[in-house]
């Protein structure tokens, strides 16, 4: 009988060691998610968003393409109008100064050349008496489109910087809402005191973790 019970325990006693055996060693991933959780975190709660490497560069050139289209492929809706004013109002006073250039240039031209048929010469036709001078000297013509040539260069170097602008914005959007910004992060600050190895004495201090 003696015999019989220490067979049946040596038997039960390896089968428990083999038991022990055949369970599975934690993970790497399993150490990590304990040693996170003891500290009050939330294992579950990191998220991970797909990045698009490639999404900076196909809004610069959405961009480049059509001023705005950038803009919308971000979701940035509300930028669209800004960026369409403004490149539209570069390129309005562009042609606006454009146009008063050509027509100042072309009149002071004729006038050089002896013809006094030009649209600047006699600004009131209908008066009763026919004038002996031009309204408009070549002095003042030259002025004229002088200053408009000026506000038409100056208003092309402003409207290429907000279309350029405009392609900075785009890639510069795309850039930040990759990333991954949790409504959950909180910085915890505590005191902390140890005891040094050598003098034996207090070491106080402040640490910081942020949790999310």
């Amino acid at each position: 009988m003696r015999r019989l019970l220490m067979i049946l325990g040596l038997f039960g006693a390896g089968l428990f060691c083999g038991a022990q055996e055949k369970q599975p060693a934690p993970s790497e991933t399993d150490s990590v998610k304990q040693a996170v959780e003891r500290q009050g975190v939330a294992f579950d709660r990191v998220e991970k968003r797909p990045i698009n490497p490639l999404a900076p560069s196909k809004a610069a050139f959405y961009s480049a393409v059509l001023p705005g289209l950038g803009q919308i492929y971000n979701k940035s809706y509300w930028k669209v109008p800004i960026v369409w004013g403004a490149i539209g109002t570069g390129t309005y006073v562009y042609l606006y100064n454009d146009d008063l250039y050509d027509r100042f240039r072309t009149a002071f031209k004729r006038r050089r050349a002896g013809f006094t048929d030009d649209e600047f010469y006699d600004l009131n036709p209908n008066d009763d008496f026919t004038p002996t001078s031009p309204d408009l000297s070549n002095e003042a013509l030259q002025s004229a489109q002088e200053r408009y040539q000026r506000d038409r260069d100056l208003a092309l170097l402003i409207t290429i910087a907000l279309y350029a602008l405009n392609i900075i914005d785009a890639n510069v959007d795309a850039h930040l809402k990759q990333y991954n910004v949790n409504e959950d992060l909180s910085l915890k600050v505590q005191p902390y005191l140890e005891t040094l190895p050598v003098t034996m004495g207090p070491n106080y201090g402040l640490s910081m973790a942020i949790r999310f």
